[in-house]
């Protein structure tokens, strides 16, 4: 079932789309059959259980972080990982360049903005962003590579699709200005398994799916 599902989501997803497979809870043998599609990106939001999945998977898989991350976590997945889609602090911008400067790396991040309703979820506030893209940006070992957010979960669509918008208009407006001088800012992670199609047509080009693929 998993690589039908796989095909029936990348069937509707726009080719300028990447899927990122959210791997969080699933046993390494459901992984082994995604990896077996060619599906290279997965996404967990725990660090223990990345590191764990890390050690046991083909070292051919680009792993992103998307949950809340402690600075005191960074550590334990510097070394490998792919992009950071959750930076949500300074200190943890400044910790996250510590570990990168420590392993020898640039490591990739998203800035996380608050745009639900929900205030139970992280993120900068978009009233910020010129300011807060500026300060990680001066980050010797962080590459900015653009923006990540979460919708309110709601079955209220229009309420979903103004607050993708509201994250590609900080997204347009960060490439307009940090941007200008930084080539690889540009990366707007946003919609899930429940939201996916309205982040694809609100400018989404990342998915993060994650009980569409395994259900």
């Amino acid at each position: 079932m998993i690589k039908e599902n796989l095909h029936k989501i990348l069937e509707v997803l726009p080719s300028t789309v990447k899927l990122v497979v959210v791997s969080k809870f699933r046993p390494i043998e459901q992984l082994v059959e995604v990896h077996e599609t060619g599906q290279r990106d997965f996404a967990e939001n725990r660090v223990q259980e990345l590191f764990d999945k890390y050690k046991k998977l083909p070292k051919d898989i680009l792993w992103h972080m998307i949950g809340h991350l402690q600075s005191n976590k960074v550590k334990y997945i510097a070394p490998f990982i792919h992009l950071i889609h959750s930076l949500d602090s300074i200190e943890l911008a400044d910790e996250i360049n510590k570990q990168a400067i420590k392993n020898g790396r640039t490591i990739r991040v998203l800035l996380q903005f608050h745009v639900a309703k929900e205030e139970s979820k992280f993120g900068f506030n978009p009233e910020d962003s010129q300011n807060i893209a500026r300060q990680v940006s001066s980050f010797s070992n962080i590459e900015v590579s653009g923006i990540m957010g979460m919708a309110t979960l709601t079955d209220d669509n229009n309420l979903i699709r103004k607050e993708f918008e509201q994250l590609k208009t900080i997204f347009d407006a960060l490439k307009n200005t940090v941007g200008k001088d930084n080539p690889a800012f540009d990366t707007l992670s946003m919609g899930m398994s429940s939201d996916f199609k309205i982040a694809a047509e609100a400018g989404s080009n990342l998915v993060r799916i994650g009980s569409l693929v395994f259900e």
